[in-house]
């Protein structure tokens, strides 16, 4: 791996800012309560392989910029991969390419959860190594609520987290737990008041930051070896299945029902 400096200026939808070893990244569509369009998509898909090689950070802060971590996909993007098939298979290969930097980044990633934290933006989030979340927020994957399978992760790590029978529950209905309740369950790590969910990072980023950073980066990869087993043998066939539902017309009645500010009728098609 090339070990270089991060040229910040790569990126529109992400800011950056470093305190030492720390580097945090902060989505930044906080107007559209950072859901992901085309653009921050391609740029999650490559910034975690950036971050890798970055020889100015050992410790990555994840969060969202404004009152939410990330709401989900942006559902004009939405639209468009509907309408262009093209454009859904480069939504595809970039999915991959999201998980798999996450998981293959050696530096701890802390999810830092200011705010509500939806579909992949819940993925994205449970995929970091410790989870933060403010009280208030809440946690949840509602792909089957447009139409879809959750192809992009979910179906990977909320059984992990939560056992099978939990995460299908939540999957199947797409219903948001509330941060307490998620860290009660073992979804996440901890919810603390908002007030200071700011100082309770710092404090314990400050603490790994004193530790074998070395020993700690081969733990994460020696744990992070039956998640990728996981991932190398389920995404493809979920996002495959995903695939098939991005076309659906339950897929394209939620897009519309959505824009309409109208409640959905699906048909199972």
């Amino acid at each position: 791996m090339r070990i270089i400096s991060m040229n910040f200026e790569d990126y529109e939808t992400l800011l950056f800012k470093r305190d030492g070893p720390v580097l945090t990244i902060t989505l930044n569509r906080p107007e559209q309560l950072n859901a992901v369009d085309s653009l921050m998509h391609a740029e999650l898909a490559h910034v975690f392989y950036d971050v890798a090689s970055d020889i100015d950070s050992e410790i990555i802060i994840l969060t969202g910029a404004g009152r939410a971590f990330s709401a989900g996909g942006d559902f004009k993007w939405f639209q468009t991969m509907i309408d262009q098939p093209l454009v859904w298979e480069k939504t595809r290969i970039e999915a991959k390419q999201i998980i798999f930097g996450l998981l293959d980044c050696e530096k701890p990633i802390i999810a830092k959860v200011n705010g509500h934290a939806m579909g992949l933006g819940a993925t994205i989030a449970l995929f970091c190594d410790i989870i933060f979340a403010a009280n208030r927020s809440k946690i949840g994957d509602p792909h089957v609520n447009v139409g879809m399978v959750a192809g992009d992760g979910g179906a990977i790590i909320w059984p992990q987290l939560i056992g099978y029978a939990r995460a299908k529950e939540y999957l199947f209905t797409g219903k948001p737990i509330l941060a307490t309740d998620a860290a009660n369950i073992g979804l996440i790590n901890y919810a603390i008041p908002p007030e200071t969910l700011d100082t309770a990072v710092t404090t314990f980023v400050n603490e790994l930051a004193k530790g074998a950073m070395q020993s700690i980066r081969y733990t994460k990869v020696s744990v992070n070896i039956g998640l990728k087993q996981l991932a190398s043998s389920i995404l493809d066939a979920s996002l495959a299945f995903e695939s098939l539902t991005n076309f659906s017309a339950d897929h394209q009645e939620a897009v519309n029902a959505f824009l309409a500010k109208r409640i959905p009728k699906f048909t199972g098609k």
